[in-house]
């Protein structure tokens, strides 16, 4: 989502900074169609192993109205292939396209396709991660944390995927996207942010209808943490501060508080969740090289994919 400036333009450049401003390499595969919509497309690059390697996906901020699968920071990139793990990016419906749940839906489909095409493109479909900023961090999250939305009956052999995923790491993430719960957690203008009205396709008094709490409810993905979810790692970027009395609407969007909101509900199930933010006693934060760590941890010891259901 947006504030003054765009998110997911900081988070690349965050990660240029690091690396010398490099572009991104030509993708092995490039602008593959994952659905219908003209929007439904994906890059993958390889890491060069002949074993099926770990998966990352990239998914992109910029407030559900904007952003390109090209925002995939080439540091990170860099980062993932040397340590054995491919990635790909994806793009999604924005809301002026198809309000929620359209742009996570996309997500998780993107998930089912990659897993279609694991043995085509040599990927192991057991250790699956995915990353991304602000918007594109809260679509990664709401698959992460749902059950398996598999259709085993399905006669489609891509509805009849997975959509686990069996690590999370992710910048300046929404866990919630419940106006309500942002005014209490964050503060009135986060809760304000503009990008949120389009997100649902509401206006005026439909904010305060039954269907809107339903959706409200239901696009959360704080509220789908459970047990068997996967590890989760959240980076941002301002420190824990309360909002000022000045703060304009869509400010603390990519407040700590949103991790830290999840964080407790994580803690309670058991589950790690790690929350990075300036100010929370340790080192400065290196966005590529911490995501990267986390995920080789993670997805090279994530084999059998027990945990999150996948046989």
């Amino acid at each position: 989502m947006k504030r003054r400036a765009s998110w997911l333009i900081l988070f690349a450049a965050l990660a240029h900074a690091q690396a010398g401003k490099e572009s991104l390499p030509p993708p092995d595969v490039a602008d593959a169609a994952y659905g219908p919509h003209e929007r439904h497309r994906l890059d993958l690059w390889r890491t060069r192993t002949a074993q099926p390697a770990p998966l990352v996906i990239y998914i992109h901020g910029g407030g559900f109205r904007s952003g390109d699968k090209r925002t995939l920071p080439p540091s990170l990139l860099t980062r993932l292939l040397e340590s054995g793990i491919s990635v790909a990016a994806i793009n999604y419906r924005f809301s002026q396209h198809a309000p929620y749940p359209a742009p996570m839906e996309d997500g998780a489909r993107a998930v089912q396709f990659l897993r279609l095409h694991a043995k085509q493109w040599r990927l192991n479909p057991r250790a699956f991660g995915a990353t991304g900023a602000s918007a594109g961090a809260g679509i990664a999250l709401w698959v992460g944390l749902r059950d398996d939305m598999a259709q085993p009956e399905s006669p489609d052999p891509l509805r009849r995927q997975s959509t686990r995923l069996q690590a999370l790491a992710l910048a300046a993430a929404q866990t919630t996207y419940d106006p309500r719960e942002i005014a209490r957690v964050v503060g009135q203008a986060a809760a304000r942010h503009p990008a949120l009205e389009p997100f649902y396709g509401l206006r005026g008094d439909e904010l305060n209808s039954e269907k809107a709490e339903r959706m409200f409810r239901e696009a959360s993905p704080v509220n789908y943490a459970t047990r068997d979810d996967p590890p989760v790692l959240l980076l941002y970027f301002e420190a824990d501060k309360p909002l000022p009395p000045d703060a304009k609407p869509g400010d603390g969007i990519h407040h700590p508080r949103f991790g830290l909101y999840l964080k407790e509900r994580m803690d309670k199930l058991g589950v790690e969740c790690l929350v990075r933010y300036p100010g929370d006693g340790g080192p400065p934060i290196d966005l590529s090289a911490e995501i990267a760590a986390f995920f080789r941890r993670h997805l090279h010891a994530s084999g059998s994919g027990a945990k999150r259901g996948l046989r």
